[in-house]
């Protein structure tokens, strides 16, 4: 596994505080937001100078009913090539659902979502899984997404969920300490037995972000300060294997520079606890192991003796080295009267066959035996009724239709809140004219607007449609608003912008002001 070092989400932001931060190994951009021609100067110099950057994407939606888009898939393709990466990323999730798959509008969800723990759900995920991998240059990392509901009847734990992903397709994880813990205060889930469960050998990186908490319900918000208990998730995992890489994330509500350097400098001391608790316990064991050698070996000697002592011809301890293997059921152990260790007799574990001091535990269930669609079983049938279900899940998040049963309603509702809000900050930012327009009114009305209408594209075609909407209805009140406005929209609505000069660009502007002031 490629060591990567400490690192910083890359944002346009900060993209100066970054560039001249110290100690910084590489950075992570989001796919999604670079164009492979037109790669921001500030990352081009990064890379001069040896930086790594690593494309993590959002749109894929591996965890969805649907195959994984081929579009989307070269772009994620092209962005890992143009960058040099030596691994892309992504999410263990689902951001839409509905289409041909299930005879509905496709709905868009704008965000990540959790996927069922179940083996269709897992059965499906991991043959995206590969079909991404076929299409990807590079190897790919998953990540674990923070969530604020729960699917009901669930089979899998996290832990076991990841294992058999990493197990059936040899994917690589990006582990989200930020959303153990995010998990831990919405879902109950204990991260000491999530990172237990863990195969640590397939861990790519980490990722380490704050949030808050609010109604009892944590938000994992990537604009607040690392929190102690992530730090104290990340110094347990770190006693557990030495991660190749730790990044910090950060999208929103940015800090001076300082700031960000105490949060890395905080990070990397987390991580040294942690290693410094492995090599402390790895000298405890070397210790205890040393004195358990001298016992047996002691131990040994004297069963030696007594053997020898008792021999006789054709006794037992003559024919010991030729005894048939034997079939012992447990997993305590006893000591036979030839030396030899085997498990104790237990009806309630596995077999295991013993031949001399060898054992070979037998799983009691064969392989394959697991959920509908476990490994290596057809997935017919199974992607329409996952796709039914996430479909009626992300409608009621999205369009207002009734919460399907068995989902906890009041969370399902933050959830949908948290859509609303996450789509009107986004919006902003990639239509800043919008608010500007609008004023302190752009938000409730976006957020009354978003509550019945799903994304039915990316967030710049949410932006149109939204001021589409607002015209149609006849708002903003106020005319001048209204004017500038409808030259915002009809300059975006047709096949091409009227005019892409930065002089015209200028002259709007100043018309808006001129507008504003009359």
């Amino acid at each position: 596994m490629r060591r990567l070092g400490t690192g910083i989400g890359w944002r346009p932001e900060i993209a100066d505080a970054v560039e001249g931060m110290p100690g910084i190994d590489w950075v992570e951009v989001v796919a999604e937001n670079v164009c492979p021609g037109h790669l921001p100067e500030s990352l081009l110099r990064l890379r001069e100078r040896g930086v790594t950057v690593v494309p993590h994407g959002v749109s894929l939606g591996l965890g969805g009913a649907d195959r994984p888009d081929e579009g989307r898939l070269t772009a994620l393709a092209e962005r890992a090539e143009v960058l040099g990466a030596p691994l892309v990323t992504e999410h263990i999730a689902f951001v839409r659902a509905g289409g041909a798959l299930t005879a509905s509008p496709q709905l868009e969800a704008g965000h990540l979502l959790p996927v069922p723990r179940t083996w269709d759900a897992l059965g499906v995920l991991c043959e995206n899984v590969r079909l991404a991998q076929s299409a990807l240059p590079v190897p790919l990392a998953l990540e674990n997404i923070a969530a604020l509901f729960s699917w009901p009847d669930e089979e899998l734990t996290e832990g076991q969920f990841l294992s058999e992903l990493v197990e059936r397709t040899g994917v690589r994880l990006l582990i989200d300490v930020a959303n153990l813990h995010t998990n831990h205060v919405n879902r109950g889930e204990d991260p000491v037995e999530a990172l237990a469960a863990l195969p640590v050998e397939a861990i790519a990186y980490v990722h380490v972000a704050g949030g808050f908490e609010r109604d009892g319900v944590w938000h994992d918000s990537h604009a607040h300060p690392v929190p102690a208990p992530v730090l104290g998730i990340l110094t347990d995992l770190a006693s557990r294997t030495a991660p190749p890489g730790v990044l910090l994330e950060r999208d929103d509500n940015f800090p001076e520079p300082v700031q960000l350097k105490e949060e890395l400098e905080a990070i990397r001391e987390a991580v040294g606890v942690g290693r410094a608790r492995a090599a402390g316990r790895t000298r405890t064991v070397a210790r205890t192991r040393t004195g358990a050698q001298r016992q047996t070996g002691a131990r040994t000697r004297t069963v030696a003796r007594t053997q020898k002592a008792r021999r006789t011809p054709g006794g037992v301890g003559a024919g010991t080295a030729g005894t048939a293997p034997v079939t012992v059921v447990g997993t305590g152990t006893e000591e036979t009267a030839a030396g030899t260790v085997v498990a104790a007799r237990t009806e309630r574990t596995p077999a295991t066959t013993v031949t001399g001091a060898r054992a070979r535990i037998v799983p009691a269930t064969a392989a394959g035996t697991r959920g509908a669609a476990g490994a290596g079983r057809p997935l017919d049938g199974v992607r329409e009724r996952l796709g039914v279900a996430e479909a009626a899940v992300l409608s009621s998040l999205v369009a207002g239709t009734p919460v399907p049963e068995g989902f906890d309603r009041v969370r399902m509702g933050v959830q949908a809140r948290a859509l609303a809000a996450k789509r009107a900050d986004v919006v902003a930012k990639v239509a800043p004219e919008l608010p500007d327009i609008l004023g302190a009114g752009y938000r409730p009305a976006f957020l009354a607007y978003a509550r019945r209408r799903p994304m039915s594209g990316g967030y710049r075609r949410d932006a149109l449609d939204f001021a589409g909407h607002l015209l149609a209805t006849g708002l903003p009140r106020r005319a001048v608003a209204r004017r500038s406005l409808q030259e915002w929209w009809l300059d975006r609505a047709g096949p091409a912008p009227r005019s892409h000069a930065p002089v015209a660009r200028a002259a709007r502007a100043a018309r808006r002001v001129l507008l504003r002031r009359g």
